[in-house]
């Protein structure tokens, strides 16, 4: 049976992918009536208590003609100078919008490296998190002005689907200069039709997106379908749609034109089945107290560990188990082996005092851990 197709009205959790035609007029600058346009859009769907992340290209754009340096090809070092400029701008312009409807926005800027190592990952994960529970906006970009094509996510189609993933999305919408995913190329082939849900990316629907290096629209729309199998592998649904029409969000829930990839199951089973899969770098076992806790779903804090065993790094998976062994959860460490060991059995208000440094209250927060 097919899946219910998503409502964006009932997401828990939303990323807004927004390019940078959308947000940057070659001639006139900033389309400042768009951006506070789309910022009245995620005013109601916090009123509706969605979380909102956005994943905003436009600082090179913005910075590049800031600083007079046309629309031709830029040496890596100019992309990077006219990304320094264009971030604040961009930023400021975020904040400025969404402060018209109460809404505080933070600059969240990250590399393909940040996703890549678990450490980096938790790291950003923990921000997100706490900016999204106190409220805030976050607006993620590609931090242009230090990456290189080596730790480069290289579109923003998949970094805003791997944002979803890491914040642990319900739905992501890629906001685009297409109306949705196509059988063909619709400007070259006039028997081409729009999908308007897409329950599984089978090879069928691959090879419909055509080769990525054979023309620009087949390119956009092969990065944009990467996206999607990222997005839907971690229960976030996914909808590509056109998005210059004044408030895109509001035109998405009217109706609008779009294509919906469905997700099947939801995040936090997606992420508890990946974290499952890991092979443990380490044992921490724990007493009785801190056994009732894991089974009331709480943390697992500094001061229920009896002993720990292995060689692990921040990030990495472990095994907790019970006094007697038993294995009773996996999750993710928040500290290396060396400093689980230190604090074991310390409260975690002795943490700062023990390592040096103000660490995090949980060993293994609930968010990480399988039980």
């Amino acid at each position: 049976m097919a899946a219910l197709t998503p409502d964006i009205r009932a997401a828990k959790r939303l990323v807004v992918k927004i390019g940078s035609a959308l947000l940057v007029d070659r001639d006139s600058g900033l389309r400042r009536d768009w951006l506070e346009a789309l910022a009245l859009d995620v005013a109601e769907a916090k009123a509706r208590g969605t979380d909102v992340v956005l994943v905003s290209s436009g600082s090179i754009a913005l910075g590049r003609g800031m600083l007079h340096l046309g629309y031709g090809s830029l040496a890596l070092e100019q992309s990077q100078a006219a990304a320094a400029v264009g971030q604040i701008e961009l930023a400021r312009a975020y904040s400025e919008v969404l402060a018209l409807h109460g809404i505080t926005a933070a600059q969240v800027l990250v590399t393909l490296e940040d996703s890549a190592d678990r450490r980096r990952y938790l790291n950003s994960r923990a921000t997100m998190e706490t900016l999204l529970g106190l409220g805030v906006v976050p607006i993620v970009n590609e931090n242009d002005t230090v990456a290189t094509d080596e730790i480069r996510f290289g579109d923003n189609d998949r970094l805003a689907a791997q944002v979803a993933v890491t914040v642990a999305a319900d739905q992501l919408i890629l906001l685009s200069d297409v109306d949705g995913f196509y059988s063909a190329n619709p400007k070259e082939d006039p028997t081409a039709y729009r999908f308007d849900t897409v329950d599984a990316i089978t090879p069928a629907i691959e090879a419909m997106a055509g080769d990525p290096v054979s023309g620009l629209s087949k390119g956009g729309m092969k990065t944009k379908l990467m996206a999607a199998k990222t997005a839907v592998a971690a229960g976030c649904a996914m909808a590509i749609m056109e998005g210059s029409v004044e408030r895109p969000l509001k035109a998405l829930a009217d109706g609008a034109a779009r294509t919906w990839f469905v997700a099947h199951g939801d995040p936090q089973a997606a992420r508890k089945r990946w974290i499952n899969a890991m092979k443990p770098r380490g044992q921490v076992r724990v007493d009785d107290g801190a056994v009732a806790a894991l089974a009331a779903g709480r943390s697992l804090l500094p001061a229920g560990v009896t002993a720990v065993a292995g060689a692990f790094g921040r990030g990495d998976p472990v095994e907790i188990c019970a006094p007697d062994g038993e294995v009773l959860a996996r999750g993710l460490i928040r500290y290396t082996a060396a400093e689980a060991r230190a604090i074991a059995g310390h409260r975690s208000t002795e943490i700062e005092q023990i390592l040096g440094y103000a660490g995090r209250a949980a060993l293994v927060h609930r968010d990480d851990m399988v039980v």
